[in-house]
């Protein structure tokens, strides 16, 4: 993705089959902001981030685990993933994603 230029989150990336793709669109010492595909029932299993993570529902249907406490989420939803709490993503359905972790001290 190019500087000040506009694009369609949906267009940036696309599925493949029995996979989770991602694409890392800013990857700065303060954080990171990155786009997944995920097909239908592909998963990233429970783990654990030393700093809070915005998860943004781009299109499609998910469900975020955080603290064993299920969240379905659909397109145009958001959550946020607390800091060193387990939680894990899997895929409803065909889905995307975007990913916003801003790292603190």
């Amino acid at each position: 993705m190019k500087t000040s230029e506009i694009a369609d989150l949906k267009q940036l990336i696309d599925y493949q089959t029995s996979a989770v793709v991602s694409s890392t669109l800013i990857d700065k010492q303060v954080g990171t902001v990155t786009l997944f595909a995920f097909d239908k029932d592909q998963a990233l299993s429970e783990h654990t981030a030393p700093y809070d993570a915005l998860v943004q529902i781009v299109e499609g249907k998910a469900l975020v685990t955080i603290a064993d406490e299920e969240f379905p989420l659909q397109a145009g939803e958001v959550i946020i993933m607390p800091a060193n709490i387990p939680h894990a993503v899997k895929a409803v359905e065909k889905f995307k994603m975007l990913l916003v972790m801003i790292r603190s001290k």
